[in-house]
């Protein structure tokens, strides 16, 4: 079955990936695509309607980005946010101009009298989050104005005759009221959607797909033993059985014991396992590098190194499948509109282009929520469905600096405990990620009458929905107290511990 499909032209928001991520939990499929993505390729895929997304350009601006002239001419519902609507309104006509007062922050919209589909069943007072310091003065001819705000004379307009609608503010954003409604009212209301995408939907099609794509070939898969890995793991093999082999890479970069958990983990799932032991590899190489991006791609680069020898050992592999996600894909790909890298993941642009495999990645499309509802529908217990996240380069990119066995070692058993603590409180649902990060930071402590000058853990527990925006979790002061107390105890080579309050963005999750 095709699904009804939102397509949404990204401009370089920071909030482009929560607009796919709301309308997904609508149910209605949605993808992002450069704001300059040929006409052709829009038509192509036949969208139930088009989002264009905020951005921080201005369109005053010479040589301000603009989309396919022809996708003003598909005939398919269109909705402008912030710079999308003042996109729309400079190409129909309308007025942009500098706002006398910046918007940033709250604001209160009202609705006026004209009837609006995206304001059905909507309060005509709503207090919204707004970004941006150009308004549009006038709306364009054949618009009307739907909404207003003290600030924005034009705060939302429509032309119904050209499907055309568009809004001042960010209703992708928690902070603006009744925003998941408002879309919703595009999807259902404008655009016609059934609301047809489910995860089991997903497992069927990505089945077929992944059948149709290896043929009668194998497929080798990089096995970290976290949910992305596994999701994507027993849905390959639940198409091909087993032409699938897994190989699980023990890095010395994993967390305390899990090597052999993950052995034991898998065998019990009934998927065949090649384990390898390639800590003296990762380490050899990792001798001495600090920079984080040179990390990712040294790990991604011994990766495929491993893959490569263990495929040739044990029969021929055409296929090489990884637990990438959506969010990997964006955060890494800067075509994604004018966008900028923050990182490479080893999943994306960490792999040497010299790779012999072609990629098998089922979960390319997914946000980790949606993976987790996957193994849910794949019969998958918690244990493995409510993991929380681990980065590919492991314990690597949670060491400021360059890595080395003993250190590894002290940043192991501080990481175990502060997962034993975060379980025993009942906060290990209740936060995305809860770990700890060791610094290049050495301080003088008394410990037992005696001068210690010795290293500084952080930990870090954040609170996200998708990975895409994190806050950092109030966790209760005795928690705090308990784990640096134990932390401190025993963990010798270790006398302090701070606690990271940095959300994302500025900040990135992980520490590299």
């Amino acid at each position: 079955m095709t699904h009804q499909t939102i397509l949404v032209l990204d401009f370089g928001s920071q909030y482009t990936q929560l607009i796919a991520r709301r309308l997904r939990e609508l149910s209605v499929y949605s993808e992002i695509l450069p704001f300059h993505t040929p006409v052709e390729e829009i038509r192509r895929r036949k969208p139930a309607g088009i989002i264009l997304s905020g951005g921080p350009r201005s369109v005053l601006e010479a040589g301000s980005p603009r989309p396919d002239p022809g996708v003003w001419t598909l005939g398919v519902p269109t909705l402008g946010i912030c710079y999308g609507m003042q996109v729309m309104t400079d190409t129909f006509g309308g007025g942009v101009e500098r706002a006398p007062q910046r918007e940033f922050g709250h604001a209160l919209v009202e609705t006026t009298d004209v009837a609006c589909a995206l304001f059905a069943d909507v309060p005509s007072s709503l207090r919204v989050w707004a970004s941006h310091g150009d308004c549009v003065s006038s709306a364009p001819p054949g618009f009307e104005v739907v909404a207003t705000s003290a600030n924005a004379p034009v705060a939302a307009m429509q032309d119904t005759a050209r499907g055309q609608y568009a809004l001042l503010f960010h209703p992708e954003v928690v902070h603006t009221d009744q925003g998941t409604e408002i879309l919703r009212n595009f999807a259902f209301k404008v655009c016609g959607c059934r609301g047809d995408w489910t995860m089991a939907g997903f497992v069927e099609e990505s089945v077929s797909r992944i059948r149709a794509t290896v043929g009668d070939g194998s497929v080798v898969c990089g096995l970290s033993g976290g949910v992305d890995s596994t999701v994507a793991a027993l849905l390959i093999h639940k198409a091909i059985g087993d032409r699938l082999t897994c190989v699980f890479v023990d890095n010395g970069l994993l967390r305390l014991n899990e090597a052999q958990q993950v052995r034991t983990r898998f065998e019990r799932l009934g998927l065949r396992l090649d384990f390898v032991d390639a800590t003296e590899l990762f380490l050899t190489r990792l001798a001495g590098v600090s920079d984080p991006e040179q990390k990712r791609k040294i790990i991604g680069g011994a990766f495929i190194d491993v893959f490569e020898d263990r495929a040739k050992a044990l029969g021929t592999f055409k296929f090489l499948a990884q637990g990438t996600l959506y969010p990997d894909v964006i955060e890494s790909v800067s075509v994604l509109g004018p966008s900028v890298v923050i990182k490479s993941h080893h999943n994306v642009g960490g792999l040497p282009e010299r790779m012999n495999f072609a990629l098998v990645e089922p979960l390319r499309e997914l946000f980790k929520d949606e993976v987790r509802a996957v193994g849910t529908t794949l019969g998958l217990d918690d244990e493995f469905v409510w993991r929380q996240p681990f980065p590919g380069p492991g314990l690597a990119v949670r060491m400021i600096g360059p890595v080395s066995k003993p250190q590894l070692d002290l940043l192991r058993a501080a990481d175990a405990i502060v997962a034993d603590e975060i379980r025993r409180a009942g906060w290990y649902r209740r936060v995305w990620q809860s770990f700890a990060v060791l610094l290049p930071v050495q301080s003088v402590g008394v410990m037992g009458d005696e001068r210690t000058y010795e290293f500084t853990i952080a930990v870090r527990a954040v609170e996200s929905r998708d990975g895409m925006t994190a806050d950092w979790a109030r966790l209760p002061h005795d928690l705090l107290a308990a784990i640096s107390s134990r932390v401190v105890n025993e963990v010798r080579g270790i006398n302090r511990v701070v606690y990271d309050i940095s959300s994302k963005p500025p900040a990135t999750i992980e520490w590299e």
